[in-house]
């Protein structure tokens, strides 16, 4: 093949033919396998004008494909006049060399595919590069089967002394080139995430926060349009949201949470993409609660679910309480019977998955359902309680009068008691930032929570200061 047809990966306007390789436990779609392949490929701009598919117990060792195939892979390019051949697999290095040696066109595989999206959709400094950085991880093993230069010698050419002698081989000086460029990289990321890392953390000392989280397109940015009008880029295609996105989120009275958009989840993404992007999702993280939004009319709903549960693993946001939202459920009763997800009712899916909540992002369905629970769960049953909080606490006040709603102050001594709606978890989420208070003239932490590591006074620490300070007057 001609080197320059591997200047890039982009396929954006070329005529692209989608190939796929179904092996037992395949996670494809098994009335349209092919499907998602054809919603990437399209994202990225390339226009599919053919599709191939075999079943195989095992990839064949050089092409994946078996013999036959690829001389119909062969023919059926030439005749389509396609340009690149994309995999729904994931293909060594030299089977993409042999396979572009036979076809002489361009053959990329699904991560390259998922890798040149992310491309063209990073708009934050982190994202692009997060984006370079898995690019080169993926390319750099690639390096000599993907070009047929990198064997070429340039010191060996007898021109003059001291020019003579093997000299150095191309592909050496481009792996120390991706290597140094790693390194700066990494450098610069580490940097811009531990930035990011300490915001997501005041941010979540001082509010409440809760992540979306879901496969991607199955309506995550529509919700949180939704829910906070804070006009997220929306539109029906894969990896809308690369960049998350926070709003302050009002679920009742005086109580708001800040809600935040994570990029989607898609099933096979590659493992440097999982770990490079594990930074996107430090909102999710270290979010109190999740809502993981699933396309309820999707046939593929239940793989989709499995794969969201299983990244979320992966990057360690498994310890919050998880609210599975059943989105586009207004669909459902709409569609037709084979296009409908492997659940069909919503009673089929609570069955299932127990307090799934039925939602439409697009009509505002299920809010209020979703309102309440969300402020059942920060609250931990609301009622109403005076709380003493030194006057020199102000970062205290300022939190309190955020996640509850104050029915009256009063100014006693060198205090402020303040008359809340607040419910014991409330007043859980406030014992870890240290400073004294007093709940209805009471100690709210534990005796080893108030004196445990020196990070938090005793509440008496209030009426010793005013005595200092009284003898000091006098």
């Amino acid at each position: 093949m001609n080197t320059d047809m591997r200047e890039g990966v982009a396929v954006q306007a070329e005529l692209a033919v989608l190939v796929g390789v179904r092996m037992r436990r395949s996670l494809m779609d098994q009335l349209d396998p092919l499907g998602e392949l054809r919603a990437l490929a399209e994202t990225a701009g390339a226009r599919v004008v053919g599709e191939l598919l075999q079943n195989r117990e095992a990839p064949r060792g050089r092409t994946f494909l078996g013999k036959g195939k690829v001389e119909e892979l062969n023919a059926m390019a030439k005749e389509l006049g396609a340009r690149v051949v994309i995999f729904d697999n994931e293909l060594s290095p030299s089977q993409i060399k042999q396979l572009e040696k036979i076809l002489e066109l361009k053959v990329i595989d699904r991560s390259e595919l998922i890798l040149d999206i992310f491309a063209n959709r990073a708009t934050t400094r982190e994202a692009q590069l997060q984006v370079e950085i898995a690019q080169l991880q993926y390319t750099a093993p690639r390096l000599r089967s993907l070009w047929s230069h990198l064997g070429q010698v340039t010191g060996g050419s007898p021109v003059g002394v001291g020019t003579r002698g093997p000299g150095e081989q191309q592909i050496e000086i481009d792996r120390r080139l991706v290597s140094r460029r790693l390194v700066a990289l990494r450098r610069e990321l580490e940097e811009v995430q531990a930035r990011k890392k300490r915001e997501v953390a005041e941010r979540c000392a001082d509010h409440v926060t809760v992540g979306i989280v879901g496969y991607t397109n199955a309506g995550k940015s529509t919700l949180f349009n939704g829910l906070t009008r804070g006009g997220a880029y929306t539109a029906d295609k894969l990896f809308a949201t690369l960049a998350t996105r926070v709003e302050r989120w009002n679920v009742g009275g005086a109580n708001a949470v800040l809600l935040s958009d994570t990029v989607g989840f898609i099933r096979d993404l590659p493992h440097h993409l999982v770990a490079s992007f594990r930074a996107t999702l430090e909102d999710a993280i270290h979010a109190h609660a999740l809502l993981i939004v699933l396309d309820a009319s999707d046939r593929e709903a239940p793989m989709q679910l499995e794969t969201v549960r299983k990244v979320l693993d992966e990057v360690g946001a498994n310890t919050q309480p998880r609210f599975l939202l059943l989105n586009k459920s207004d669909r459902i009763p709409s569609l037709p019977f084979d296009q409908r997800s492997a659940l069909r009712t919503f009673d089929e899916w609570q069955e299932k998955e127990p307090g799934a909540i039925a939602v439409s992002a697009l009509r505002g369905d299920g809010f209020e359902e979703l309102r309440a629970a969300i402020l059942a769960l920060c609250s931990g049953g609301t009622r109403r309680r005076t709380l003493r909080v030194p006057l020199f606490g102000s970062r205290l006040i300022d939190i309190i009068e955020k996640r509850c709603t104050v029915l009256e102050r009063r100014y006693v001594d060198s205090d402020v008691e303040l008359d809340c709606e607040i419910g014991d978890k409330q007043i859980e989420a406030l014992l870890p930032l240290g400073e004294p208070f007093l709940v209805d003239g009471k100690d709210p932490a534990p005796p080893r929570a108030a004196w445990g590591g020196g990070k938090r006074r005793s509440p008496h620490h209030v009426e010793v200061v005013e005595s200092a300070s009284n003898d000091a007057d006098e």
